[in-house]
């Protein structure tokens, strides 16, 4: 059966999507994926922090692209294991008529997306970013997304799982061309600049950043961060908002963002 991800996951293989569930004190995990999940901590205590404030910068942007952009259809890619403040729930929250798919290629994470958030509105799909043809031919997107109004396309902590060599600018791209006029695009990615801390020197840092790196090699997909650079190049062709790309946490705070310096880049950008 397609949908009994039980034939389809190693469970013995730590995978990213479980690892970013269990540091969100989720249950739908595996040993091996907590046990990544602790040497992770181990090495950098305040990963916990980060990913809590990737959420909360997935919501305050879907907050404003439902509300002051006006926007009425999401698609979440690679959107990771359903937690609480889902795009849909905060979409609906202030846009009841708001259309939101998720997509993702891991099996038990569209498995579970269906049984938890499927409903009025919603739909969860499996396809794969690396063939962004195949994904927006997709029946089940085409069913809800009307591709001829403004669409909101949300790439959360994914994009550096791609390697350079399988070409996620011109992935990005490739979903870009298709958008229409007046969509945006919002995108979280771990970076490799160096924050300032009082407490730890640039080189302690950088060896942290390495040892993350090498971590994410025992898991389904390796880690690649990038610079600010190389992070703003991926909204080539879009109009950023204000402040632009910057660390999640100064991304337009609004009471729940941390102190916690550096960790992802944010930014949210419109297609003219």
């Amino acid at each position: 059966m397609a949908d009994d991800w039980t034939t389809m996951v190693n469970t013995g293989v730590p995978n990213p999507a479980r690892i970013y569930d269990y540091l969100l004190d989720g249950k739908d995990n595996f040993p091996a994926d907590r046990d990544v999940a602790e040497q992770l901590l181990a090495i950098a205590p305040v990963a916990r922090d980060v990913v809590e404030d990737n959420r909360a910068f997935l919501r305050r942007v879907v907050r404003l692209l439902a509300g002051e952009a006006g926007i009425r259809q999401f698609i979440d890619l690679g959107s990771g294991l359903p937690t609480q403040g889902n795009v849909h729930e905060i979409a609906q929250a202030v846009a009841p008529d708001a259309r939101v798919v998720y997509v993702d290629n891991d099996p038990m994470v569209v498995t579970h997306s269906r049984a938890l958030l499927a409903g009025d509105n919603t739909a969860a799909i499996r396809a794969d970013l690396r063939d962004p043809d195949v994904l927006l031919g997709h029946a089940e997107l085409r069913e809800l997304i009307d591709f001829d109004q403004p669409i909101a396309l949300l790439l959360m902590a994914i994009l550096h799982f791609f390697v350079d060599d399988e070409d996620p600018y011109g992935i990005v791209a490739r979903f870009r061309d298709t958008l229409p006029a007046g969509s945006y695009l919002a995108i979280s990615h771990g970076t490799r600049d160096i924050p300032e801390r009082s407490d730890l020197s640039p080189a302690a840092m950088a060896e942290m950043g390495a040892k993350v790196e090498r971590l994410y090699q025992l898991t389904t997909a390796s880690l690649v961060t990038r610079s600010r650079a190389q992070v703003e190049r991926f909204f080539a062709g879009f109009d950023l908002l204000d402040p632009g790309v910057v660390e999640i946490q100064l991304w337009r705070p609004d009471g729940e963002g941390s102190k916690l310096p550096g960790g992802f880049y944010g930014g949210v950008g419109r297609k003219p």
